[in-house]
């Protein structure tokens, strides 16, 4: 297990260990994601946006601005 200490600051240095693990370095970001009441992990956020297209298979229904636009219309509408 490895482990870090907590400044006054509220800050931590993260175990070089750890660092080459994830794989994220000076100026990265990193995530805090809350798995369960007081138990969070750690992530890694140093992927790129484009990284995430395909995830989830491929594409059913191709469907244009102006549909998109006109169902929110159509939803904000109803919800009056």
């Amino acid at each position: 297990m490895t482990i870090a200490t907590l400044s006054s600051k509220g800050q931590i240095t993260i175990p070089a260990e750890v660092r080459k693990d994830l794989h994220v370095d000076t100026g990265d970001r990193v995530e805090f994601v809350q798995i369960a009441p007081g138990r969070y992990e750690f992530v890694a956020a140093t992927r790129e946006v484009t990284e995430l297209k395909g995830m989830f298979g491929p594409t059913k229904k191709i469907v244009s601005i102006e549909a998109m636009n006109a169902a929110i219309a159509q939803r904000g509408a109803a919800a009056r």
